[in-house]
């Protein structure tokens, strides 16, 4: 392309020397976290890459492939998006306490946060409530900035702390604080109310006339909110409207928010996590609502697992969470994109920059 400057592939001696530092301290953090893990009675788990089905949920995109069974017939399986759906059948399988640093593949991702295929570590806590498994974020943010020495987190202009108190903030407070948007009062049990939100919205994102409730709620998210999240230290963003939390159980006292959070640092997403949804008749009627609006997106569905949704039903109480490694050991390493943390970049992407 025009405008483009040519460099040298990430094997070239030179540019592997200058990526060298980050890729030890991403070795050096691995291990840090495994000793976290061992210290904690946490079982290492792998979990198998090809799957029945990648996850049900209506913007991830997963590479597929054709597998040759011994007759020769071929059947379709993907790559996934997660190891969720395995970890939540080992839970159910009777494992109290599992981690996996899980190679996950994304289509459609691609930038300075994104990459097509990346390592994703996940943990599980049966018999938990999910604030246990925020506070595990807080402890793995912090050791990994313990491996490294270093003090701050940065990103494009944000700075956070990763060893100060975090904040803990609800959605539809951010939503109030940022946006100035009543949120709670656009929901009704785990339905949201597009036209509410759309005039609560208006002035504040464009609303396109077929985008529904959850378009516009990511738009003033995106725009309005996480911009200001982990400033100055760790941001635990919690209690995630109902119909944004597909895998997340309803909190009990207020159905029209779900055991959902996220941990942000510097404005960036590292962790995603639930108290575990375990009603399986209910998994699977949200499956079936994503698949059919994914449909309707994109012209596609992805099956259903029916040994997970099996799972579900017999597995424990439990909660869990999914934190992009490669995105922490960016933070932790002071790496300004997260190429520079992997050990083999995208071969394609790597050749040019502009």
């Amino acid at each position: 392309m025009a405008g483009d400057k040519l460099i040298s592939p990430f094997w070239s001696p030179s540019r592997h020397l200058d990526r060298r530092p980050f890729l030890q301290v991403r070795g050096a953090i691995t291990r840090a976290l495994r000793v976290f893990f061992a210290e904690q009675g946490f079982a290492e788990v792998e979990t198998s890459v090809l799957q029945v089905s990648p996850g049900n949920e209506t913007h991830l995109h997963a590479p597929r492939t054709l597998i040759m069974r011994p007759d020769g017939s071929r059947a379709r399986r993907y790559l996934r998006t997660s190891p969720e759906f395995a970890c939540k059948k080992l839970l159910a399988a009777g494992e109290p306490r599992i981690f996996e640093f899980a190679r996950v593949f994304r289509d459609r991702e691609r930038g300075d946060l994104h990459l097509p295929e990346f390592t994703m570590l996940e943990w599980y806590r049966a018999s938990a409530p999910y604030d246990a498994i925020m506070a595990d974020c807080v402890v793995v943010i912090a050791r990994a900035a313990q491996v490294t020495g270093i003090g701050t987190f940065s990103f494009r202009g944000r700075t956070a702390d990763p060893f100060a108190e975090p904040e803990l903030l609800t959605v539809a407070g951010a939503f109030e604080r940022y946006a100035g948007i009543d949120l709670l009062s656009t929901i009704s049990g785990s339905e949201g109310d597009r036209a509410a939100l759309a005039r609560a919205a208006a002035g504040k994102v464009r609303v396109a006339e077929d985008d529904n409730w959850s378009d516009i709620f990511s738009k003033v998210l995106v725009e309005h909110v996480e911009p200001h999240l982990g400033q100055g230290r760790l941001t635990i963003l919690f209690e995630y409207p109902s119909p944004e939390a597909a895998l997340a159980r309803a909190k009990a006292d207020d159905p029209r928010v779900a055991e959902r959070f996220e941990v942000y640092a510097c404005g960036v997403e590292l962790a995603n996590g639930f108290g575990e949804l375990t009603d399986a008749e209910e998994q699977r009627r949200r499956f079936m609502e994503s698949m059919a609006e994914k449909q309707r997106r994109y012209g596609e569905a992805y099956p259903l697992d029916e040994d997970f949704l099996a799972a579900v039903a017999a597995m424990p109480e439990a909660s869990g969470v999914a934190l992009g490694f490669d995105r922490l050991v960016m933070l932790a390493s002071g790496a300004t994109r997260i190429d520079q943390v992997v050990w083999t970049p995208p071969v394609d992407e790597t050749l040019s920059e502009t």
